[in-house]
């Protein structure tokens, strides 16, 4: 019985944990980073310190997971019931199968109207060109003085100093202090920006706070801001909020670093890690010259020994001359008495092997009389035997019968007559005698059986 199409053999059979993993790539290759609204319900603090709830509205509801190097920048507790807003990545939990959204960020519902002004904000700049990485200005490798934008009063700075004082103490630092929220915020950061731009006295600066909520963040938001870094002459590295915060400026800057912190590290070298490649430059270094020198030195020894008195030189030929000579009268004599006996050894065996040219010619002789004689005998016997053939072949010829008187009969076929009862009457038959031939026909025939 033949199988339907999607039951045939060839249909490849997978595991649950193989449905699973694939299932869990598609939810995430097809579902980016989205904010999802909903009801906060089944809120659980695990011991682990990550956050388990479920988001529901009055027609479906989704597990949450939201772990804890995530929920340690949020500020305050969600508790069921609360509505909130959460920044997810759909995804599924493999172990049961169950499909679930992965928590980034979470803010309480209401927020909705400054996101619509930051997306719409974004695109437009996007739009114009701000954001494209062709515009953007590459960092300085080993910055000469660096600009810090940002409250005198914020932890950032403290983290910003902190950070550059143990990677690089010997570079300045220059503070430009602006408030980094509240009213009018961002038309002082702009004017920071400006007024660093105009006395460039740095090669690099850093605009920073740290983490906080969406409203503590919007001056960084603000369209003034993002235009005063574009329009900035000095590459700026923007480091605002914590790792799950974005703003306008992190798009605009030309770099942007997650934390106040990686800002400092990005903009300044690090002073181990110079010292340590100094160092290994300098071991390599002097590895080089410690083998130049060895190998000059070795060349040295080498040439003194080759540097030799001429009057030295010249009696060592001397004496190498002084022993070519005496090896080649050694080697001459022997030569001359090695040559001198196979010569000797040579006409010993030349006289042997001379044959006896008289003894050869009388045994040449006597061989020939031998031989003529054997002839002569042969050619008798052969004679003899030659007469007797003849003698037979005489008795055995038909024409030597037929000298006797006889004849032969031969019928009107050509065949030889032997019996009466071959011919019949009236045949005419052919008789050839010994000499001619004459035709006879049959008038009358015996038989003698």
């Amino acid at each position: 019985m033949l199988l339907p199409p999607a039951l045939t053999a060839e249909t490849p059979v997978i595991s649950v944990s193989e449905l699973n993993r694939r299932a869990k790539q598609l939810l995430e290759q097809n579902f980016p980073l989205t904010w999802i609204s909903g009801e906060v319900s089944n809120f659980t603090a695990a011991a682990s310190g990550h956050w388990y709830f479920s988001l529901k509205d009055g027609q479906a509801q989704v597990r949450c997971a939201m772990f804890r190097h995530k929920n340690q920048y949020l500020d305050w507790l969600p508790r069921n019931g609360d509505q909130i807003e959460v920044r997810a990545l759909v995804t599924l939990y493999e172990p049961r199968g169950e499909y679930q959204l992965t928590i980034e960020n979470i803010r309480r519902a209401g927020l909705g109207a400054l996101y619509e002004a930051y997306a719409k904000l974004k695109a437009r700049m996007e739009k114009e060109g701000l954001f494209d990485e062709t515009g953007k200005k590459p960092l300085p490798a080993f910055p000469r003085q660096i600009g810090i934008i940002t409250s005198p009063a914020a932890a950032a700075l403290r983290d910003v100093i902190t950070t550059l004082r143990r990677r690089m103490p010997s570079i300045p630092l220059i503070l430009y202090p602006t408030p980094v929220q509240g009213e009018g915020a961002a038309a002082k950061i702009a004017e920071a920006i400006r007024a660093a731009a105009q006395r460039n006295e740095c090669d690099v600066l850093i605009v920073c706070r740290g983490g906080g909520s969406i409203e503590d963040l919007w001056a960084f938001n603000e369209e003034v801001v993002a235009r005063a870094i574009h329009a900035c002459t000095i590459p700026v590295v923007s480091g605002v909020g914590h790792e799950t915060d974005v703003t306008i400026s992190d798009f605009v800057a030309d770099r942007r670093a997650p934390t106040p912190t990686a800002a400092a590290e990005l903009v300044s070298p690090n002073r181990a890690d110079l010292l340590h490649r100094l160092e290994v430059v300098h071991g390599r270094l002097n590895r080089r010259m410690a083998q130049r020198l060895e190998q000059h030195m070795q060349k040295v020894d080498y040439l003194s020994r080759r540097l030799v008195h001429p009057g030295e030189r010249l009696n060592a030929r001397l004496t190498h001359l002084g022993h070519l000579n005496q090896r080649l009268s050694t080697t001459t004599s022997h030569a001359l008495a090695e040559n001198g006996w196979r010569l000797q050894k040579l006409a010993h065996r030349l006289a042997a092997a001379t044959p006896d040219i008289e003894s050869r010619l009388a045994q040449q002789r006597e061989l020939a009389q031998r031989l003529q004689h054997a002839l002569s005998r042969q050619m008798h016997g052969h004679q003899t035997v030659l007469q007797g053939l003849q003698t037979s072949l005489a008795h055995l010829n038909p024409q030597s019968v037929l000298e006797r008187g006889f004849s032969l009969v031969r019928s009107p076929e050509g065949k030889i007559v032997r019996d009466s009862a071959e011919i019949a009457l009236n045949d005419g038959l052919s008789i050839t005698f010994a000499h001619g031939s004459a035709v006879a026909k049959v008038i009358s025939k015996e038989d003698d059986r």
